[in-house]
């Protein structure tokens, strides 16, 4: 119902829309579908999460042609065989990651770079791997047109992680990987925070969190992604 409720209010809005009325979607878009716990999520209840919710404008980051869909309750396609996921999942894994102010995040998959985006109103460092180059060059763009600066973006395999910039208190991997990519644990800051979605045909959200005794796992939701290519698909060594 909520869907339908938001599709008729977009149909309903003139070309050219005002930013209130965009706000206006947001709004409803925090309140109903990620900080209430309807349909028995788990409610996102992070005041910086769901200011950056707020604050990040989602349609300037799906095509034209869904843009009547952008707050809805549901992934888009963006193009290349790739989707931008559904805002719950994007407020979830943000509040999961448990980004303060000043510390340095990693985001594997930035696709349209709404994720990135997200994670640059809570913190000023981040950087991000797209394996799609053309998906990497587009959402360089769309960030620039949305005003985000402070994102780097490298086009490349995020199995390997950016060695060179670690390490990082939190990294958020965007595509399901059928198993944990070690260079990915290696890259995070003591205490730090590793939240992806793993599994093949059944995935499940996990929180990886490395701390002086060893590697804690947490497991979160079942979650249904489109799977990490790339070396991570070659067989372990």
């Amino acid at each position: 119902m909520l869907a339908r409720a938001l599709v008729l209010l977009v149909l309903a809005a003139p070309a050219a829309w005002a930013a209130d009325t965009y706000e206006e979607l947001r709004g409803r878009m925090i309140q109903e579908q990620i900080a209430s716990g309807a349909d028995g999520r788990l409610p996102v209840r992070d005041s910086r999460v769901l200011a950056a919710m707020r604050q990040v404008p989602r349609h300037l980051f799906v095509p034209a042609e869904v843009r009547h869909l952008a707050y809805t309750d549901q992934p888009l396609p963006i193009g290349e065989g790739q989707t931008i996921s559904q805002p719950y999942i994007v407020a979830l894994m943000t509040e999961l990651a448990q980004l303060e102010p000043g510390e340095k995040a990693l985001e594997i998959g930035t696709g349209s770079g709404y994720q990135a985006a997200v994670l640059a109103a809570i913190t000023e460092e981040v950087y991000s791997i797209e394996i799609l180059e053309p998906l990497a060059r587009r959402a360089e763009q769309t960030l620039r047109d949305a005003g985000v600066t402070s994102v780097r973006i490298r086009a490349g395999d995020g199995y390997l992680g950016w060695p060179e910039a670690a390490p990082f208190d939190a990294i958020l991997v965007t595509a399901a990987a059928p198993r944990v990519p070690q260079p990915l644990v290696d890259q995070l800051a003591m205490n730090g925070r590793l939240v992806l979605p793993l599994g093949e045909l059944f995935q499940e959200l996990i929180v990886l969190t490395r701390t002086p005794a060893g590697v804690q796992e947490e497991r979160v939701i079942p979650v249904r992604f489109v799977p990490m290519v790339g070396q991570v698909q070659e067989p372990a060594p």
